[in-house]
């Protein structure tokens, strides 16, 4: 068989795309996985085009694939997402070596590309690029949210909603693979069914999804603040299989930051908002991010910002410095005048303030007993999550290999399991625990 490789770069979003067309062509390839440093047939790509920075990991990724191409690597390469659909006049001129450019969401043309027609039976078919025992869920396309700073909804296009009956099929076919863990993710999981149901519809999906056989967690990813449905606090609240974990991107606190970035909420909106999750889902980890430099941030908004995050206490807080993007409302009538000195001063502040509030939360955790899944074994050490981490973007909790709880069961036999710990110490990042039962 032909040996195609992918590389996927960007948010998990993306990372759901890559496998949809991999289930496609999985029975004509022999996929190798990213990172293998091996000869193959095809380099498919799946790019990134949110901010400078990612377009510029883009484009190395393309140029790196191309040098491969060059020295006998590979026969075949293939770009697609949102990099080439924002520039797809620009980056074939750019860069002939490319055999096939394709936009973000041309999955057909790209399976058709490798050679196979696309089969209907696969629609909700995944090949699973994450460890077996969790996956995520795309329950939605594009973005109707225009906000000043954002190109999204001009490369992936409106908010087009997954039907229901299509993601419980999907969950369904995951679940059956060993997935145990779905990770709900969308540009915005809270506009949820407002196309199809004209409701927002993510807590009625949220119970579907805990009905489906095999499936003992379910987390909530990129949920924004306006209008936010609050009977998706009552399933987190009362739902067992729903993670007490919240992504809710803010961006900042202060009026006239807010009302630049086109965010439709004010700061007190925010403060309410936040006030209510915790009250409601008691316990709730939330997980944030902010921009900091947006044109018009004066001082005094980023103070207000840093005063917000020492009180509100986010347990995950991650921000970035404000990128002028063209195309966006922002780049066309704002001056960026923020010097990329303060910026990063801002970003300096604002992130040791955060390491701060993480190191506390996680040592209030210390003596605690918790069930955590096992994502990996390595070099002795059981690499774990409760539900309060999600992947890839959250710590981890690393559990001592202990023979008298363990015994003699084959320790990598219970990598996607559930286990119960007790933590017996923490830093900002990762909680260190010892294994209770298994």
């Amino acid at each position: 068989m032909k040996k195609l490789q992918t590389i996927t770069l960007g948010c998990s979003k993306n990372k759901v795309d890559t496998e949809h067309i991999l289930s496609q062509v999985e029975s004509h390839y022999e996929i190798i996985p990213e990172g293998e440093d091996i000869p193959v047939d095809v380099i498919l790509l799946n790019t990134c085009g949110f901010i400078g920075d990612a377009k510029e990991e883009s484009i190395q990724a393309v140029l790196e694939a191309v040098d491969r191409k060059n020295r006998g690597e590979a026969s075949k390469v293939i770009v697609f997402g949102c990099l080439s659909q924002r520039y797809a006049n620009e980056l074939p001129e750019l860069i002939p070596e490319v055999d096939a450019w394709f936009g973000a969401r041309e999955f057909d043309p790209v399976v058709r590309e490798l050679g196979v027609e696309p089969s209907a039976d696969k629609a909700n078919d995944r090949y699973l690029t994450t460890p077996s025992h969790y996956a995520y869920l795309k329950i939605s396309e594009g973005c109707d949210r225009r906000c000043s700073y954002c190109a999204i909804p001009f490369i992936r296009g409106a908010h087009k909603s997954v039907p229901m009956e299509d993601l419980v099929r999907e969950a369904e076919n995951l679940a059956a693979k060993g997935v145990r863990e779905l990770i709900v993710i969308a540009q915005d999981t809270t506009y949820y069914g407002l196309d199809l149901y004209k409701r927002r519809a993510l807590a009625e999906l949220l119970q579907k999804l805990s009905e489906v056989e095999g499936i003992e967690w379910i987390r909530i990813h990129y949920s924004y603040p306006a209008a936010f449905p609050e009977d998706v606090l009552d399933q987190m609240a009362n739902n067992p299989k729903v993670c007490r974990y919240m992504d809710i991107p803010l961006q900042h606190i202060s009026d006239k930051v807010l009302d630049n970035m086109h965010r439709h909420v004010t700061g007190a909106w925010t403060r309410e908002l936040i006030s209510k999750m915790r009250e409601k889902v008691p316990g709730v980890v939330l997980r944030t991010t902010m921009i900091v430099g947006h044109p018009g941030e004066g001082k005094r908004d980023f103070n207000e910002l840093l005063e917000f995050a020492k009180t509100a206490r986010f347990e995950r807080l991650g921000a970035f410095k404000y990128s002028e993007e063209e195309g966006t409302y922002g780049a066309e009538n704002f001056k960026d005048t923020i010097t990329g000195k303060v910026k990063q001063q801002r970003l300096d502040e604002l992130m040791t303030l955060q390491s701060e509030i993480s190191l506390a939360f996680n040592q209030s955790r210390v003596s605690s007993e918790i069930d955590v899944i096992v994502d990996d074994f390595v070099d002795g050490v059981f690499v774990c999550r409760s539900e309060f981490e999600s992947p890839e973007v959250d710590g981890e909790i690393l559990v001592k290999y202990d023979t008298a709880v363990i015994g003699d069961v084959d320790p990598y036999s219970l990598v996607g399991e559930f286990i119960k710990v007790r933590v017996i110490g923490a830093d900002e990042y990762d909680l260190i625990a010892e294994p209770i039962e298994i």
